[in-house]
């Protein structure tokens, strides 16, 4: 009978059944907000205020401020000092800073090259927030050779290792079964390794972000929805496997090296060139290993060639683009959006690799305790770490 009277309701009918409890919740709101119920509790304590530095530019004029209002109320910024001394400031766009929002912030500072510069700012409640400028240097900007300088750097740290790991593509194909499943088996420990490092960046960035973003919920919960979201598309049309699944990798893996050349282009922006280079010969060793990684699925099927020269891009190309927007400056918390969206592309590629493995022999299960599956997996694991420890400084 209920079903009959369900079949029966025009569509009009199912409308109005939706928008009737969606007007009452409005309603409900509305009427809640305009009683303001803890007015009566005010005991004329100061609103809660809270500032966040999301950019820092210096140049020839002086120090510019991206900050963002996290407070329960509009803000306003009624001072600023800089290494304990009060200075004059230009506020863009100017009045009570909203909540959520962000206002750029000029201070006619002359900073001193490669010193330790404090900024205090003052609200009109008396709160200060200070921001560190750890070593003052110039903010790169954008020019047709700074950008060719930084895609060659890219270049070095994504294509051209992966481009080399993917030439062990020949001397793999005469693997037998336990060498093939070896390689898997180093594919997946190596992806665990940077489903861990990515997840750990991610938190890292978005504990500098402002506190209405939430960080650790987005992180997760971005991770989560990628990697349900490409899981769907994977198994669109079947298991990936061969040259799918092998794009799939290199997904995952460029998603990854994104954050590697924000964390690179970040370190020349910061002024620590030594640093940059140091970082850009360790992650070239770290990341010749992907290029096996992406190469194992194909060892059953002969891939035409544009194909390497399209998973090299795909897999490497990302870092280019990581170093313009970590030097030119970067939102932490959108850095970090994108790390954890690639983190959620490497787990799905750890699942679809590891199901891969597993069809590839009849013993499913029992073949991930097997020798060669333990080395290849603690191996993978192994070399990741040892290659990060060099990047680690």
């Amino acid at each position: 009978m209920s079903d009959l009277s369900h079949s029966t309701r025009t569509p009009l009918m199912r409308l109005l059944l939706v928008l009737l409890p969606l007007a009452a919740i409005l309603g409900s709101f509305v009427w809640i907000a305009s009683l303001d119920p803890l007015r009566g509790f005010n005991n004329g304590a100061p609103p809660v205020e809270a500032l966040t530095v999301e950019r820092t530019v210096l140049d020839e004029t002086g120090i510019r401020l991206l900050v963002r209002a996290g407070g329960s109320e509009p803000m306003r910024i009624a001072q600023i000092m800089v290494d304990d001394a009060y200075w004059t400031f230009a506020q863009d766009p100017t009045g009570p800073i909203p909540r959520a929002s962000s206002v750029w912030l000029q201070i006619p500072y002359p900073w001193v090259l490669g010193e330790t510069h404090t900024v205090t700012l003052v609200t009109n409640t008396g709160i200060t927030f200070s921001h560190l400028i750890e070593v003052a240097v110039p903010t790169p900007k954008a020019s047709a050779g700074q950008l060719r300088l930084q895609a060659l750097v890219g270049a070095l740290v994504g294509l051209v290792p992966v481009a080399l790991g993917l030439m062990f593509y020949p001397a793999m194909r005469g693997f037998g079964t336990t060498g093939m499943n070896f390689v898997l088996a180093l594919t997946v420990g190596m992806l665990t390794f940077l489903l861990l490092d990515t997840i750990t960046e991610a938190t890292e960035l978005v504990a500098g972000a402002a506190a209405m973003f939430q960080g650790s919920a987005m992180v997760w919960l971005s991770a989560l929805a990628s990697f349900l979201l490409l899981m769907a598309v994977g198994r669109w049309r079947g298991r990936p496997e061969g040259l799918a699944l092998a794009f799939y990798i290199a997904l995952g893996i460029g998603l990854h090296n994104f954050g590697e050349g924000l964390a690179i282009g970040g370190a020349f922006a910061a002024g620590s060139a030594g640093l940059g280079t140091f970082l850009v010969l360790g992650f070239a060793l770290h990341n010749v290993t992907e290029g096996i990684g992406i190469a194992a699925p194909m060892l059953r099927v002969r891939p035409p060639l544009w194909s390497f020269a399209a998973l090299t891009l795909l897999a490497g190309g990302p870092a280019i683009f990581g170093m313009w927007v970590g030097s030119l400056a970067y939102a932490p918390q959108w850095s970090a959006f994108a790390l954890a969206v690639g983190a959620g592309a490497i787990l799905q590629v750890i699942v679809e690799v590891t199901t891969y493995l597993m069809r590839q022999n009849s013993d499913r299960q029992g073949v991930l305790f097997s020798p060669a599956v333990l080395g290849g997996f603690l191996g993978g694991i192994a070399f990741m770490y040892a290659t990060a420890a060099v990047i680690r400084v």
